[in-house]
């Protein structure tokens, strides 16, 4: 969603931001928002149930510069408006307009890769840094709406073959942040919509350190350049390292590294083979396990 509100902030527009503020039932949860301007929606709250009625809700509170606190399912005043779910969801909508001195510092947090807290009556509302205990500032006191937002989950593909293709392009599909780092690769960027570099591996890393936000796909075949990108990305903050090919090269690998000064303790953070154990041969398969393995290892990783 933060691509979007920048979006407005930047063409001075005004828009409606709902959140969910609590849920029993329906696909979104707690966080999940929907963008309202005069014209358009982006985002989604429910199974398609509710949203154009809260699109309708959103642009009254544009015309009334004033928030609105919704209920939809069980206690709703809305009869006509009914999950299928038979659950509940509480929704608070906003009116933000494009010059908030609280969104200019969601940007810059986002700038710089800060996870952030979005707070806000409706009236008043800020954005504080998450602190290293993953706490935020609470000086603010209670706000209805809370909503963290964790740094853009970027994704390095080192490699030039066409399962690092795949593993790119399904990354983008994703709207991550990917790179395509191919230092034998082609002379000019492969048609996939990622950034790309064929600059040596310590250089992409030391103009982009990884994060715990970042993660690290190594399909290079190449058994000196798999050892210097691992090296650098082991030496990194990364929060997912994976390796492409067979298992009976694991042993030579760790053994190099071992020799290279890595603990055995720091070689656990390396998923080898890559990807989510799917059965996957062709590229696109081999995309589909990786980006669901760095996915659940987010996920545990926030929880």
């Amino acid at each position: 969603m933060r691509p979007r509100m920048f979006e407005c902030a930047a063409i001075d527009t005004p828009f409606a931001l709902a959140t969910i503020t609590a849920a029993r039932g329906g696909p979104r949860p707690v966080g999940a928002q929907l963008l309202v301007t005069d014209t358009h929606m982006f985002g989604y709250l429910s199974g398609g149930c509710i949203e154009a009625d809260v699109a309708l809700h959103g642009r009254a509170v544009l015309t009334e510069r004033r928030p609105r606190a919704l209920v939809y399912g069980d206690g709703s005043p809305f009869i006509d408006m009914r999950l299928p779910c038979g659950g509940r969801l509480d929704i608070f909508v906003e009116p933000v307009l494009p010059n908030d001195p609280a969104l200019a510092k969601l940007s810059g947090y986002a700038a710089v890769r800060a996870a952030a807290i979005w707070r806000s009556d409706g009236v008043r509302r800020a954005c504080v840094a998450v602190n290293e205990s993953g706490l935020a500032d609470t000086s603010f006191g209670h706000w209805p709406v809370e909503r963290r937002f964790d740094p853009r989950q970027r994704l390095v593909v080192i490699g030039s073959d066409a399962y690092a293709l795949a593993i790119a392009a399904c990354g983008r599909q994703l709207d991550w942040d990917v790179t395509l780092a191919s230092p034998l690769g082609f002379e000019t960027a492969p048609p996939i919509g990622v950034g790309y570099t064929r600059a040596a591996i310590a250089t992409v890393f030391e103009a982009a350190p990884p994060d715990k936000h970042t993660a690290v796909a190594i399909t290079t075949h190449d058994d000196d350049l798999d050892h210097d990108a691992l090296s650098a990305a082991l030496r990194s903050h990364a929060g997912y390292i994976g390796i492409l090919g067979a298992q009976r090269r694991l042993p030579s690998r760790l053994a190099r590294l071992e020799m290279a000064g890595f603990a055995p303790s720091s070689l656990e953070r390396l998923h080898a083979p890559i990807g989510m154990n799917l059965g996957a041969r062709s590229p696109r398969e081999v995309a589909i396990a990786v980006i669901a393995e760095v996915i659940s290892e987010a996920n545990r990783g926030s929880a």
